[in-house]
């Protein structure tokens, strides 16, 4: 857990302090970060799946020691399932607990507030303030109605809850956006946020976590499925793999006992690295001379 101030924090600490825990940030994703960190700025992260932006969140929360608070992005995903809503089920007992007794203003009242309030991921965050880490999941899979809404959370912090008022963050929590790019986001939304694209790694940065992820791999193995997995990202195939499918197909190996990676071996465990039936049919196809290539 980090004890430095955000203040005092390097970035070169911050680099060392992720890798500590399984993360293998590079400089300028470190930079983005932290920057984030100390101005109390939102940060967009871009990049394909499968790259860790999702995973950068959880490194955070577990390095700072704050709590993970996650909204999962979705079609059709409203205020009511990302901000709050009322447990109507037990304001209807309340009410009727209420009949043949005297009502008054106050008990009227009583049935909107925050007993009755369910708070959902945002309103815990605000509530939370810099003692969580805010992650908003795949925010390109919302429509533009909720991005909108999004754009006076992340410039203020505060919500207004007409049967309650207004809700302001004592503090801000440290909040990280993703996004996989199916659509693209408005320049409002970005604006408001800094910003940073996760590609794939460099050969020897994957490899670096790989092993960080599965501490017991060989070099041999490790430094194979590396190179093989960036064969596939040459290919023209409708889902590359991304890091946490490297990570998947050295576990799947390592799970049938297998210390290197063969042609045999790897159409044996080609699901874990490839997600579809299409791209599996083309791999399986090319699989030979791909794990030759590999080697080279």
């Amino acid at each position: 857990m980090i004890s430095t101030p955000f203040d005092l924090l390097t970035v070169d600490e911050l680099t060392t302090e992720l890798r500590s825990i399984g993360y293998v940030a590079n400089r300028g994703l470190a930079t983005s970060l932290l920057i984030s960190m100390k101005l109390g700025r939102p940060i967009l992260l871009e990049g394909e799946v499968g790259v860790g932006k999702t995973e950068l969140a959880k490194s955070i929360s577990k390095l700072l020691g704050r709590k993970l608070i996650r909204l999962q992005c979705y079609e059709g995903i409203d205020t009511n399932q990302a901000l709050y809503e009322w447990d109507y089920a037990r304001q209807m007992l309340q009410i009727r607990a209420m009949s043949g007794n005297e009502v008054s203003d106050k008990s009227v009242d009583d049935l909107f507030g925050s007993k009755f309030l369910i708070e959902r991921p945002l309103l815990q965050a605000i509530k939370a303030g810099d003692q969580c880490v805010l992650l908003i999941d795949e925010v390109d899979r919302a429509d533009d109605e909720f991005e909108a809404f999004l754009l006076e959370l992340l410039s203020d912090f505060q919500i207004t809850i007409p049967e309650i008022g207004t809700i302001t963050a004592a503090s801000r929590p440290i909040v990280i956006l993703t996004s996989n790019r199916t659509r693209e986001l408005h320049d409002a939304l970005k604006r408001r946020c800094l910003y940073n694209w996760i590609g794939f790694p460099a050969q020897d940065q994957e490899i670096e976590i790989v092993k960080s992820r599965v501490p017991d791999v060989s070099d041999k193995l490790a430094s194979k499925v590396v190179g093989t997995v960036n064969k596939l990202r040459e290919m023209d195939l409708e889902k590359s793999p991304g890091v946490a499918e490297t990570i998947d197909w050295v576990q799947s190996l390592q799970a049938i006992g297998a210390s290197a990676l063969n042609e045999t071996n790897a159409a044996e465990t080609l699901g874990a690295v490839i997600k579809g039936r299409d791209d599996l049919e083309y791999v399986s196809g090319n699989l030979a001379e791909i794990v030759t290539d590999a080697s080279h």
